[in-house]
């Protein structure tokens, strides 16, 4: 009797634990995973502090931070044109509580250029969402000859390599434009490199070169002041901050379009329900006008693209680039 009762009772616990495991709400607190955030989330900042990049990641922060109940951490992480806090993030958990916050340099530009890149940006992270667009502008000297851009690259097609336009170095973003002017219109222009964007404009200022492609943020304020001309936007859109300057779409050189854009992305592998509760939030974030204006100061325009339509981006555009660095034989140290 002893031995039938403990066999009985046995084959009860077994046939309750094969019962609980079908039914769900008999084993949901074992099941469920923990509920996204429960403590700081930190957004990786492959920049200096100060940049643009940086005041997007912190206004975008201090919004997330109010929504999620959690506070937002920026790290910044430079070096490397933006590799080294890039692969950081990559190789972070996916745990959502790493997350990049970037311009498309990240996401595009150094996987075309850099075949030994240590990650694939397209299998390596999870897209969550474009944030922000960051219009080029090309600009000349206010006294230059050129009104417009069609008398520029007249010029040029006219006296190859005699337009000199300043560059942040090889495979930076004016350079790319430069490359995609020259192959769209079929000219040839000179290369120059500037230490960055403000000696470029004194550059072109000064006389001692006689084009420049730069952000709109940086160009605009020299424009305004009468010291520069803006010949066009390189990109598909005009600029808020320069509404009267046509894009080179409008200009029929629609293979001359760079955009630059700023996303949030999480590493691959990321659970599917933290990235949706991460793209809610961060399209919220984006609907407040304070944020909004924060965003266009430094001369971008907040917009908010999903991950679908951001991983066609960065596919496109790194074949693109890809395709423009094989043809224009730019090669990066």
């Amino acid at each position: 009797m002893k031995n039938r009762f403990v066999r009985a009772s046995l084959l009860s616990a077994a046939l309750a634990v094969l019962a609980s495991m079908g039914n769900p709400s008999m084993a949901q607190t074992a099941a469920q995973p923990e509920a996204w955030p429960q403590r700081p989330v930190r957004l990786v900042v492959p920049f200096p502090p100060g940049g643009g990049t940086d005041a997007v990641a912190r206004a975008l922060g201090q919004k997330l931070a109010t929504r999620l109940g959690q506070p937002v951490v920026i790290d910044n992480k430079p070096g490397a044109s933006t590799i080294i806090g890039t692969d950081s993030v990559v190789k972070a958990d996916p745990d959502g509580y790493t997350l990049l916050v970037s311009g498309s340099t990240s996401y595009t530009v150094n996987a075309a250029l850099r075949p030994r890149l240590p990650y694939d940006p397209l299998k390596d992270l999870a897209p969550v969402a474009i944030v922000a667009r960051a219009p080029l502008v090309v600009v000349v000297n206010a006294n230059s000859p050129y009104k417009d851009l069609a008398a520029l690259l007249a010029a040029a097609k006219a006296a190859p390599k005699t337009i000199n336009y300043a560059t942040f170095g090889s495979g930076s973003a004016p350079h790319l434009v430069g490359a995609l002017i020259e192959q769209a219109a079929d000219v040839r222009l000179q290369d120059v490199p500037y230490r960055g964007s403000a000696q470029a404009m004194m550059g072109l200022i000064g006389g001692e070169i006689q084009m420049a492609v730069d952000t709109v943020a940086s160009a605009a304020p020299h424009v305004r002041s009468g010291k520069l001309r803006a010949l066009a936007i390189a990109g598909n859109e005009r600029a808020r901050a320069l509404p009267t300057v046509p894009t080179v779409q409008e200009l029929k050189l629609p293979d001359a379009a760079f955009d630059g854009w700023y996303a949030v992305a999480a590493p691959s592998r990321t659970p599917t329900a933290v990235v949706d509760k991460l793209l809610k939030d961060v399209e919220a974030a984006l609907r407040d006008p304070h944020l909004q204006e924060q965003i266009r100061a430094q001369g971008m325009e907040p917009v908010f693209i999903g991950p679908k339509a951001m991983h066609a981006a960065m596919d496109n555009e790194i074949g693109r680039y890809r395709a423009l660095v094989h043809r224009a034989k730019i090669v990066v140290e």
